[in-house]
């Protein structure tokens, strides 16, 4: 059985839609846009929520290091996007895609989901569980990511771990930092989650669309 605190989304459902403090709104940068990359999915799993290290009606969890992913999906302004569609997607522990594409794509983890979706709640809110990534031949660790805002924008882009000393080897993400304030939009800072989920790490990170 999944965990309760993905059942509770909707307790912040109804909150106050205040936008963010001004400073912040004045200073904010968009998430920048980087490559869907080959590995999007061409059919969505039978079980598409946002636990991805637990597949419903599997008793195996997925092989790896559990990673708790939230933060909220905002504009640049500062105002929640409510309802907006927000997907990720990555390889397994092992490295390996579920799509047609992926070479070796038997000998992937089949008790990892690789996509989920949700909806964004009332105060832009969204939540995974997710594995930490991890690199496979060409790139650094990523998680790719697409938000779909109710009023047609549409960002796609990844998230890197930080620190990790194969980031500046990796062409997509020493383009998507060019700018100033575009790094700490897509570098997750992971940090043990022992009050969510024993053995498990946690990150906050969000999701700024122009």
């Amino acid at each position: 059985m999944k965990p309760s605190i993905l059942s509770r989304r909707g307790l912040l459902l109804g909150a106050s839609l205040l936008p963010l403090s001004s400073a912040f709104a004045a200073d904010a940068v968009p998430t920048p846009k980087q490559t869907e990359g080959p590995f999007y999915p061409t059919g969505f799993p039978a079980d598409v929520d946002n636990d991805l290290v637990q597949v419903r009606g599997q008793q195996a969890r997925a092989l790896g290091e559990v990673l708790h992913l939230k933060g909220r999906v905002i504009s640049v302004d500062g105002w929640p996007l409510a309802g907006t569609l927000v997907e990720i997607w990555q390889c397994d522990a092992r490295g390996f895609y579920d799509h047609p594409r992926q070479p070796g794509r038997d000998r992937r983890d089949v008790a990892f989901q690789g996509y989920g979706r949700l909806m964004a709640d009332a105060q832009g809110r969204y939540s995974f569980r997710t594995l930490k990534p991890v690199a496979y031949p060409g790139r650094t660790p990523h998680i790719h990511l697409k938000a779909a805002a109710g009023d047609g924008r549409l960002l796609t882009s990844q998230f890197y771990i930080a620190g990790d000393p194969q980031n500046e080897r990796d062409g997509v993400f020493r383009a998507a930092v060019r700018e100033p304030g575009q790094r700490e939009r897509v570098e997750m800072k992971l940090a043990p989650a022992p009050g969510v989920e024993a053995g498990a790490l946690a990150t906050e990170m969000d999701i700024v669309i122009g």
